[in-house]
């Protein structure tokens, strides 16, 4: 792959480091004993894509606010599973486990000094960054993540290397490539689409109810034969209208209309300009080896900055 093809890599942060902390044993520790697992898997992944994909630049997408209000104003129940009590030890920002919590914050102070800025933005989650970086980076552009709702920035220059679901696993290459093609072969519906059949279909992990009834099959009928939402709510509307639009899956969109056009905010992503920051690429290779060091997390350090270095060459 040449130089200038090379994808630009966006990383679903927390998405990654989820899965890495719930893929590797916390048995994986530090000198001091800390586990350390969640660094070391997410490191040697994102290593693996870069030497994969011939990935630059890298650019670590977080979430400065995992659960903005204005999410929260439109559905009251938006993410409220993972509002976790203080008294059972979460922490202030989410309920991240209590050895998860520590590795987060050596990742944050980690990576830039690998060469991976970190961006957040306020008010806003590592998917809004996402949208934002993946529309204003020059060239094809990589999204590493494990939540189907990036699916809907899959287009003719946006892959979406997909960590989640049974074919993403411990073993071989933890992530699906998903292109336009393969997206829709794997989700139903084209990924512009995809937040369409979200919406309807809600999503419990989110907190999103979607419209009471209509399942993934359900929905996938109706975007394929209706479109978006307000064609399938245009629909419901017309008596007249017949398959898939079966008088209760009518009923069903009606009785959800206000829900489903809440969720619509909330699901759909947009790029805002003037939201995310631009990133700024300033390594300090030395500064970061000591501590990765310390964490005893040099390994897999290194090998993050051999493949960094490698597609840099």
């Amino acid at each position: 792959m040449s130089a200038t093809l090379s994808p630009g890599l966006l990383l679903d942060s927390a998405s990654l480091y989820y899965r890495a902390y719930f893929a590797l044993p916390e048995s994986i520790v530090s000198p001091e004993g800390a586990p350390v697992n969640a660094v070391r898997g997410f490191l040697d992944t994102v290593a693996s894509m870069i030497v994969a994909r011939g990935s630059s630049p890298v650019i670590a997408c977080w979430d400065d606010d995992w659960r903005p209000q204005w999410r929260v104003d439109l559905v009251p129940s938006y993410k409220t599973h993972r509002v976790a009590a203080e008294s059972e030890g979460a922490t202030a920002d989410e309920d991240l486990p209590d050895t998860l919590a520590p590795q987060v914050d050596l990742l944050r102070e980690l990576l830039p000094l690998l060469g991976v800025p970190v961006v957040g933005a306020a008010d806003a989650e590592a998917d809004d960054v996402i949208a934002d970086l993946s529309a204003t980076l020059p060239g094809p552009v990589d999204i590493a993540s494990g939540d189907r709702d990036l699916v809907q920035l899959v287009d003719h220059r946006v892959t979406l290397l997909y960590t989640g679901g049974s074919s993403a696993s411990r073993g071989g290459k933890p992530w699906v490539t998903l292109d336009p093609i393969a997206a829709e072969a794997r989700f139903g519906v084209p990924p512009a689409r995809y937040a369409d059949l979200a919406i309807l279909r809600g999503d419990p992990s989110d907190g999103l109810p979607g419209a009471a009834g209509i399942g993934e099959k359900t929905a996938v009928a109706l975007v394929t034969a209706y479109g978006g939402l307000a064609e399938i709510l245009g629909a419901a509307d017309d008596p007249a209208t017949t398959r898939p639009m079966t008088p209760a899956t009518r009923r069903k969109l009606i009785d959800a209309r206000i829900a489903l056009l809440a969720a619509e905010r909330i699901v759909r992503l947009g790029h805002q300009p003037d939201r995310s920051p631009r990133p700024e690429f300033a390594a300090h290779v030395a500064e970061g080896l000591r501590l990765a060091t310390t964490w005893g997390v040099e390994a897999p350090t290194r090998r993050l900055l051999t493949a960094l270095q490698a597609v840099a060459e």
